[in-house]
């Protein structure tokens, strides 16, 4: 027999439907106008809200477009695994694995990129803050588990690799040479570089 869950009260309630119509607002803005150009007056407006309250769940701009990156990086990486379980050989499963996330990241190339820079610069202590970081450990870990899946590599030195690989990503990624670069180039570029890091 299932167990019914705890019904919110008010309260709860209410944080919550706020909570859902500023990660709406700013998805919504972020996504048309790039986070540059999106202040928190607007998304508070586009939330009916008032700024003073926006500030309850995000503290700074970069803090919301966490909120908002958060959920889909999260769900890239849930499809990257299923694809990685499908592929033979270790660059095969580990370009599966980082390329759904490589096509969320470039979704609007100025929010990926910021995206980035808020993980590696902004406050550990704020909620999405950390919360990006869990999805980075989460994605390393990962990475780790295949390569000593696949290349019959100890821990230890999967754990070695595994730093190589995902500050090849991130320098691919968030390097202003790249900046025009799509998601297909920008896959390609990084399977090259992985090529090397997994010969022999």
């Amino acid at each position: 027999m299932s167990e019914d869950k705890p019904q919110l009260g008010r309260r709860e309630r209410n944080k919550q439907e706020k909570l859902e119509r500023i990660t709406a607002a700013a998805t919504q803005l972020f996504a048309k106008h790039g986070v540059a150009d999106v202040t928190t007056q607007q998304i508070a407006e586009a939330a009916d809200i008032g700024t003073g309250t926006l500030f309850l769940y995000a503290k700074t701009k970069g803090e919301l477009l966490l909120l908002v990156q958060n959920n889909n990086y999260a769900a890239a990486l849930a499809r990257g695994k299923k694809a990685a379980a499908q592929e033979s050989s270790v660059l095969d499963a580990v370009m599966a694995l980082v390329t759904p996330v490589i096509q969320c990241n470039r979704v609007q190339e100025s929010n990926g990129r910021t995206y980035l820079q808020e993980m590696v610069f902004g406050d550990p202590n704020e909620p999405h803050h950390a919360k990006a970081l869990e999805i980075v450990g989460e994605t390393e870990q990962e990475i780790k588990a295949l390569i000593m899946q696949y290349a019959g590599i100890e821990e230890t030195e999967a754990a070695a690799l595994t730093q190589v690989v995902s500050a090849t990503m991130f320098v691919t990624l968030s390097s202003a040479l790249n900046k025009e670069k799509g998601p297909t180039e920008l896959i390609a570029e990084l399977r090259g570089l992985l090529s090397v890091i997994f010969k022999g």
